[in-house]
């Protein structure tokens, strides 16, 4: 079994060509190869031997594969979200939209409805379960493969209780108000360029959204007021140039728009109200 230290240096090395954090993604694969946290790994390295199925691990993500999809999770707020191939990755981006939802609504124990509309695999509804005890939600998606992740999540996390998922195109259909609604759109232009690793192996229905990027925006802001309770809100994450067309967007529907910027100080998010 090849040194440790020595293997990480060699994956961190071949993994430069395709990422930019590739000390870290080593250090992942390897604690993933060994079972064990990245912080016992770097804790006491000598102490493990490489496994041989380390250097496969390597070889997918020299391939672009995402990480998230090798291990089969992505860590997201307080929650840990089990992804795989058709669904899309959680990323800390999106955590705006949990910190603005906290800020909109800070009592935390209060018998809350939300509503997560394109819930992938449960990431924003279940992130914000966790804050709100006494709250119970609803995610919608049009993927079986991202309803099936976000039920295995919710019962890992333990809230299987208190959220529920279904099959269904945004807010149609849906019945009853929510004081908390979330979103996370398709908001890539068409014409826009990605990253490998997300042009080759994430949905492309979860990413993009016509020519301008609004499409999605344009189908779903209309639906809003007719989903919020009264002093409710509803939170929609959008691409970092996109919000003076989402705010306009909202102003048709009747709605005010407050833009939320994420901790790269980029508009990430905006805040409705009817």
């Amino acid at each position: 079994m090849p040194e440790t230290a020595s293997a990480l240096r060699k994956a961190a090395a071949q993994l430069a060509a395709v990422s930019d954090t590739p000390r870290l993604d080593a250090e992942i694969l390897l604690a993933h190869a060994l079972g064990i946290a990245r912080g016992d790994l770097l804790l006491d390295p000598a102490r493990y031997a490489v496994p041989d199925s380390f250097a496969a691990l390597v070889d997918r993500r020299l391939m672009h594969e995402p990480i998230a999809y090798i291990i089969g999770y992505r860590d997201f707020w307080t929650v840990r979200i089990a992804v795989g191939p058709g669904v899309l990755i959680p990323r800390a981006d999106s955590e705006t939209l949990v910190e603005a939802a906290l800020a909109a609504l800070p009592e935390r124990n209060q018998p809350l409805r939300l509503l997560d509309l394109g819930t992938g695999p449960g990431t924003l509804l279940l992130a914000l379960l966790t804050e709100y005890g006494l709250a119970r939600g609803l995610g919608i998606d049009t993927s079986a493969a991202a309803l099936d992740y976000a039920g295995q999540n919710a019962r890992a996390l333990g809230l299987a209780d208190r959220a529920t998922f279904r099959l269904g195109d945004w807010g149609q259909g849906v019945e009853g108000l929510f004081d908390l609604i979330l979103c996370n759109p398709p908001y890539i232009a068409r014409s826009e360029g990605l990253m490998p690793d997300v042009a080759r192996y994430e949905p492309h229905g979860a990413l993009f959204a016509g020519v301008d990027g609004l499409d999605d925006y344009r189908r779903i802001l209309p639906q809003l007021p007719g989903l919020l309770a009264p002093g409710g809100v509803a939170l929609v994450e959008i691409g970092w140039q996109q919000a003076t067309a989402v705010t306009a967007l909202a102003k048709a529907a009747g709605m005010a728009a407050t833009v939320h910027r994420d901790l790269g100080g980029r508009d990430r998010a905006v805040s409705l109200r009817a």
